[in-house]
């Protein structure tokens, strides 16, 4: 069975993102380097627009649609940083966007969805279903569905960050290392994965997923997608996706090496790294390849590593506490 995209895909996809989205920085701090005995590089996509990589996919996916698609409008499920991403492509392309939001997302992100003018529907991710409250939208309204990462555009824009780590990494000297990489669905990981297959093979992408919602490390050791079942709650909001996606599990299968495993006290602790050594916002959920790299370092073999920050869209207390409790100690 072939794989849903390729890396003609995501050049493709780079080509309609070139001047739309950011080239983000890879950083790297003597001090971080020091902390962690071994180079530590860190591709900061909490500076792309929007506050993350989602960006990427929202606009690789809505610049494929076509004029008549864009009229009516698109829909969309998110914590958050997905709904950020589409709702600002969508205002870009004139395309009217409704983004289904859990109600307990962060305050910050659901006013920031809808300062980029999007239509935001709360529902209680606990009782209620946003596919069933989707379905009912898009088949009343005509919209068409942006996934959040089971969806060929979208993993393709994700891809770019991967062409641009190749070619940062290069830059860097670095040819072989780990990439430790975020992950929620496997959107960022699977587009990463391609691109550095095709660009930088000497690179090997591995997941970082926060305790309790490790269903992208588990499926990689027993070879199939495997569910999250429980009550178990993380303050990583943005990557508790319960399975791996049907599209991106085959590539990260193929691909990744073994995943990571981090508590939520050490995705705090690296917000705090992110800002005191490299002067950056990271969120939980953005934060915890760098946590894995700073507090699974046994585990990581190479003299260099490189790691993504996903999401910068921190809730302000949340980031005060972590501050304030870590950053005189990391």
């Amino acid at each position: 069975m072939s794989e849903a995209i390729t890396i003609t895909d995501i050049h493709a996809a780079a080509g309609r993102l070139k001047g739309a989205a950011r080239v983000t920085p890879l950083l790297e701090a003597d001090t971080l380097n020091d902390l962690a005995g071994r180079r530590i590089l860190i591709k900061a996509e909490c500076l792309q627009r929007t506050g993350s990589f989602k960006f990427r996919g929202g606009w690789s996916a809505i610049s494929s649609l076509t004029k008549d698609a864009l009229s009516k409008g698109v829909i969309a499920f998110s914590s958050g940083n997905h709904a950020q991403g589409v709702a600002l492509a969508a205002k870009l392309h004139g395309a009217p966007a409704v983004i289904v939001m859990p109600s307990d997302a962060p305050a910050m992100k659901i006013a920031n969805t809808r300062g980029y003018g999007a239509e935001v529907v709360l529902y209680d991710r606990w009782g209620e279903s946003r596919e069933e409250i989707g379905a009912k939208l898009a088949a009343e309204r005509g919209l068409t569905l942006i996934k959040p990462f089971d969806e060929p555009m979208v993993m393709a824009g994700q891809g770019t960050c991967g062409l641009e780590i190749a070619a940062q990494a290069a830059e860097a000297d670095v040819s072989e290392a780990d990439v430790i990489i975020c992950a929620g669905g496997g959107g960022l990981l699977s587009g990463i994965a391609l691109a550095i297959e095709a660009e930088a093979p000497g690179l090997r992408p591995r997941p970082a997923e926060p305790k309790g919602f490790d269903d992208t490390a588990r499926s990689l050791i027993s070879g199939q997608r495997e569910q999250i079942t429980g009550n178990e709650k993380s303050i990583c909001d943005a990557i508790v996706s319960p399975m791996p996606g049907a599209l991106t599990f085959p590539v990260n299968k193929r691909l990744c090496g073994p995943g990571l495993v981090v508590t939520d006290d050490e995705a705090r602790r690296a917000m705090a790294a992110a800002w005191k050594h490299l002067k950056i916002v990271a969120e939980p959920g953005g934060a915890v390849a760098l946590a894995a790299i700073l507090f699974h370092h046994d585990t990581i073999e190479g003299d260099a590593v490189i790691g993504t920050v996903s999401g910068g869209n921190a809730d302000p207390e949340m980031f005060a506490s972590a501050i304030n409790e870590f950053g005189d100690s990391i």
